[in-house]
């Protein structure tokens, strides 16, 4: 089995209760797709602990801005990379060498067939992201799985699915939150840890169990995140609001 988490934005309550609950289901092998930090209040804690428990870790784009410029970030998420960067700058030198040092090695993809792993999409795996009403759009979704040989997994949109070839999109209550890989291609969409955005405020990830995709929510404290958002004055109040509802 393999456990599959993306988009953990600094959020350190759930990460934890994430990672928490992957180890008490024996498994071992982690995979991050991205965007450790960003929004959230404990960007140099969670980068510690996808250090020690991920196996393999791919570039987010908020990673990404915290280690060159925040490019096409709305005013608050600029904000919060660059109040990010000053939290990787100062105090603990050692240790924030060593962050910076592993952001900087992150790769932008990782093939292991039949799998793909990317945080964005397969034709631009950094920024791209992939919605589910862009079933609709044919053109995109062609180029797309023209660049997938058979499953690719991608996080950044924040919300849990799978695309099919047919261009479909089922959320995980669609599919019974479980999916089978065939022979089809298919993109799936492991959600968010830190910021979920599809109405369910628990963290989301996936579990690889042979061929079996299981779409996995795990509840945790997120008023605690809630009140250490609150006091910084440059990590706005709605990053904290929005993780009551998942939104």
């Amino acid at each position: 089995m393999r456990a599959i988490i993306s988009d953990i934005h600094g959020n350190l309550e759930a990460l934890e209760a994430v990672l928490s609950e992957i180890k008490s289901k024996g498994i071992t092998e982690i995979y991050c797709l991205g965007d450790i930090i960003g929004y959230g209040p404990n960007p140099r804690e969670c980068i510690d602990l996808v250090m020690e428990n991920c196996q393999v870790t791919i570039l987010g784009n908020h990673d990404q801005a915290a280690l060159f410029d925040p490019d096409g970030f709305n005013a608050g998420a600029e904000r919060a990379i660059f109040w990010t960067r000053t939290m990787l700058e100062q105090g603990d030198p050692n240790g924030n060498e060593n962050r910076w040092e592993f952001l900087g090695e992150l790769p932008r993809m990782k093939r292991e067939e039949p799998f793909l792993f990317v945080h964005g999409s397969a034709r631009n795996p950094l920024n791209e992201y992939v919605f589910p009403e862009d079933v609709y759009n044919q053109r995109k979704m062609e180029r797309i799985f023209g660049l997938v040989d058979n499953f690719c997994f991608q996080g950044h949109t924040h919300i849990p699915g799978v695309f099919t070839e047919d261009y479909n999109f089922y959320s995980p209550d669609e599919i019974g939150h479980q999916f089978q890989l065939e022979t089809n291609k298919v993109l799936v969409n492991v959600g968010s840890v830190g910021q979920p955005r599809d109405g369910n405020p628990k963290a989301s990830y996936v579990v690889i169990e042979d061929r079996t995709v299981h779409f996995c929510r795990t509840g945790y404290d997120f008023e605690k995140t809630i009140a250490k958002i609150y006091p910084i004055p440059d990590l706005d109040n709605f990053l904290g609001d929005r993780l009551r509802d998942g939104r």
